[in-house]
């Protein structure tokens, strides 16, 4: 089916007609899901989402069923306010219509579309603040079957977070051998240098509700100037069980968390204690920054990103991930 045919059976499959579909708009910015936004003319609006086809050669390992996580996320966290509820789901890939979840839409419009001058500073700043707060009551979620991935892409739950993370940075470096990717280093070397560092990860004993997207472009900013505020966080679907530390990651993507000092603060408000950055955090995070920028730099092979895409991974990612890795290495040689 062309993803417009898919959408019209997801909906038919749940009772909604033609006639009842006041406006159908699909949504851009995700690299994964096709996305769509539907409003019903009793003034319902809901967002439908369809995963691309799982053909061999498209996917990276841990993508496989990544709905399973994003329902999950959803479910789970579905005491906040900012969070979609799930209306509608089928997980079955065997299912006629394929996997698909329904959502309500949340208000606003993605924080990295708003102009660099659209925010006051003070705004900015609270905006900030307030996502601490959220941010932090999401990580007191705790998971009960163990760490991992729902989905299992990468192998069931873990009882340990050391186990669930190798487990996701071994998947990770074999679809690099597989696809053949572009990497600052053998991936041989980085499955050692992380292996080396693993012990740190026993710190972490209970599993906690981790986004791990929690970027610019999945967050809403809605209302009026002054008055803005977190509308939605969204695209769960690459959640996990797990350390929340590994949030902090895509929360100042290609920077330094520990210098928002808005977000820390809401953060240790929502949590009551905030994040003491010790010699534990700052060895883990390295950890977390590894796993990402190997997941960005991997993924425009299956993705078939463009030259110009690809390019910019390179120059951009390549280098968080040498220094990512460099912080690995000096943290084990001083002990720290």
């Amino acid at each position: 089916m062309l993803p417009d045919d898919t959408t019209s059976a997801v909906l038919s499959s749940v009772g909604v007609t033609a006639d009842r579909i006041a406006a159908r708009v699909p949504l851009s910015g995700g690299t994964f899901n096709a996305v769509t936004r539907v409003t019903l003319t009793d003034g319902d609006d809901w967002v439908v989402k369809t995963p691309p086809p799982a053909t061999a050669g498209t996917l990276m390992s841990y993508e496989r069923d990544l709905l399973v996580n994003e329902v999950e996320f959803y479910t789970r966290a579905a005491g906040s306010t900012v969070i979609p509820r799930v209306l509608h789901s089928e997980l079955d890939p065997n299912a006629p219509t394929g996997p698909y979840v329904i959502m309500s839409a949340c208000p606003g419009r993605p924080w990295n579309e708003f102009a660099p001058d659209a925010l006051s500073a003070a705004e900015g700043r609270r905006l900030r603040r307030d996502l601490g707060r959220i941010v932090a009551r999401l990580h007191s979620v705790t998971g009960s079957g163990g760490f991992g991935y729902p989905g299992r892409a990468v192998g069931p739950l873990a009882p340990t977070w050391r186990q669930a993370f190798t487990a996701m940075t071994d998947a990770v470096l074999a679809d690099a051998d597989t696809y053949r990717a572009r990497l600052p280093r053998p991936t041989a070397a980085v499955r050692a240098l992380l292996a080396a560092a693993s012990p740190v990860l026993d710190d972490v004993t209970r599993p906690a509700l981790v986004h791990f997207d929690l970027w610019q472009g999945n967050l809403l900013v809605d209302g009026e100037p002054g008055a803005r505020a977190i509308g939605g966080v969204i695209d769960g679907e690459r959640m996990f069980w797990g350390d929340p530390v590994a949030d902090f990651v895509s929360l100042a993507l290609f920077g330094n968390v520990e210098e928002d000092a808005d977000f820390l603060a809401g953060y240790a408000e929502g949590d009551g204690r905030g994040i003491a950055f010790d010699a534990s955090v700052r060895l883990r995070l390295a950890l977390y920054r590894c796993y990402l920028y190997l997941i960005m730099l991997v993924e425009t092979v299956p993705r078939r990103a463009s030259r110009e895409d690809r390019e910019w991974a390179w120059t951009a990612v390549a280098p968080q991930l040498e220094s990512a890795l460099a912080d690995v290495e000096s943290a084990l040689r001083t002990g720290d």
